[in-house]
């Protein structure tokens, strides 16, 4: 077993857990559904963790040629799929037992750590290609990643509901751009 193979493994129970995460979230919505106010941003902020997920596995295949790993290495990009666990951990409410659940007062009270996280999960991305590569990620990819970390301070900014959906829309325009142009395919 080659190194990525054995460090892989960890990474992948990980993002095993974040994608849990929403898929249970998602049932007990369902399961609840008659006393649940649906607020589409939280929907829509999950399909993406779940979109997040899989790219990062996805993007994680071109690591398999890397061979000089260091735990500090390694630490850095367990510690971005370990903030993607936190984010999909956090973006859908646990259901209660009794009474409705507005998912829009969840989305609203988890805001400041959701888009914290996020901030901190795109440090990580970028202190993973400095760590690995010894250098930046390519210019495309640093543009994605500051539009990315725009849309998350101006998140953090305000609590306008329209601000917040017109942000989750041009999110999810954003990530299929990103995916398209930059891992339509593994390397």
């Amino acid at each position: 077993m080659d190194a990525f193979s054995y460090l892989s493994v960890l990474l992948s129970i990980i993002l095993g857990l974040a994608i849990t995460e929403v898929l249970k979230g998602y049932r007990a919505l369902l399961l609840s559904r008659s006393r649940v106010v649906i607020y589409a941003p939280s929907l829509l902020w999950s399909a993406l963790l779940l979109v997040f997920a899989a790219q990062f596995w996805w993007a994680s295949f071109a690591l398999v040629a890397h061979q000089q790993w260091s735990f500090a290495s390694f630490g850095i990009i367990l510690l971005q799929t370990v903030l993607l666990y936190m984010m999909s951990a956090i973006v859908l409410p646990d259901v209660p037992h009794a009474g409705a659940l507005q998912l829009r007062d969840h989305y609203y009270r988890e805001a400041t750590p959701f888009f914290t996280i996020s901030l901190m999960m795109l440090g990580a991305s970028i202190a993973k290609d400095w760590m690995l590569n010894d250098r930046l990620p390519d210019a495309t990819n640093l543009g994605f990643h500051a539009v990315f970390a725009v849309i998350s301070i101006t998140a953090l900014s305000t609590r306008r509901p329209r601000v917040h959906e017109v942000i989750v829309g041009a999110m999810v325009l954003f990530v299929i751009a990103y995916i398209t142009i930059l891992f339509a395919h593994l390397r």
